[in-house]
């Protein structure tokens, strides 16, 4: 180990009272490896706050790389204050990794050719400008998840609704996978209204029947029709019986898949697949 001229490290930490920053990598890996010359790394560390005042923000943690020799470092904070928590991402660029988690408002932007797996998540809503600064950033990405319970300010807002009839439409060239089980129903019609997006074809989306039926009910002039029809597979959560009920086993369990396309008309000739306990990390 002490010999190693290259290393690649990738870590997610919790438990810590501190982030993990440059200081730590110089004194527990960089000071103790001579011959190292090329050193890559993505690292994740969360620690629980409770009225801290205090907190360290980027300008803090991007300081502790200041000595660091050939490497591009970006540093990325957020106090994430209703689950009582902060995460700090750090990572050496170009980015080398396929997937990239948790990514909030706070998004650095850059370009990331390798990653093809994304999930965001945040406690303040993401806008219409914020995707399109991930579709920029993430041109190949083929699997992305939101976790967002938070209504767009937009929406609210009569202003920008007025605006939005100018918003650039947002394409996902190599989208296959979009789940949206735990996200507000904005985000939804922000994936599904053909002013706003470009799905491809072939999507699988996974998504609670409620706030899609409201979303497909309510949309002017069918403006859901068209990515609804590039759907190959409709993963839903909590949807009422019908009368066209199919059934999958799993895990010893029958979970009822439904086929919604007799109910929300917007949707067409799709795959409706149904469990009530589906799991985003399942290979489809």
């Amino acid at each position: 180990m002490l010999n190693l001229e290259k290393l690649s490290l990738c870590l997610i930490v919790h438990g810590k009272n501190t982030f993990v920053d440059g200081n730590d990598l110089k004194k527990n890996i960089i000071n103790n490896m001579s011959r190292l010359n090329k050193f890559l790394f993505n690292i994740c560390s969360t620690i629980r706050i409770h009225n801290q005042i205090n907190l360290p923000s980027k300008e803090d943690i991007q300081y502790t790389f200041k000595d660091f020799q050939n490497n591009h470092i970006i540093s990325c904070v957020d106090h994430f204050f209703e689950a009582e928590r902060s995460q700090c991402h750090i990572y050496s660029y170009p980015y080398t990794l396929n997937y990239y988690e948790n990514i909030t408002n706070n998004f650095p932007g850059g370009f990331f050719k390798f990653v093809s797996v994304i999930s965001l998540f945040d406690e303040r809503p993401f806008e219409h400008e914020f995707f399109l600064r991930i579709a920029q950033s993430f041109p190949f990405m083929k699997k992305l998840t939101l976790i967002n319970m938070k209504p767009q300010y937009g929406k609210r807002n009569k202003k920008s609704e007025d605006d939005n009839q100018d918003l650039s439409i947002i394409e996902y060239l190599h989208l296959t996978m979009l789940d949206l089980i735990e996200a507000h129903e904005d985000y939804i019609e922000q994936f599904l209204i053909d002013t706003k997006t470009c799905l491809a074809n072939n999507v699988f989306l996974a998504v609670l029947y409620q706030p899609l039926r409201r979303v497909t009910e309510k949309s002017i002039k069918n403006a859901t029709r068209i990515n609804c029809e590039k759907l190959r597979l409709l993963g839903v959560q909590d949807a009422p019986s019908f009368d066209n009920v199919l059934y999958l086993r799993t895990d010893a369990t029958i979970a009822p898949m439904r086929i919604l396309k007799d109910k929300l008309d917007a949707i067409y000739d799709v795959t409706v697949m149904y469990s009530s306990t589906y799991d985003s990390n399942r290979q489809i």
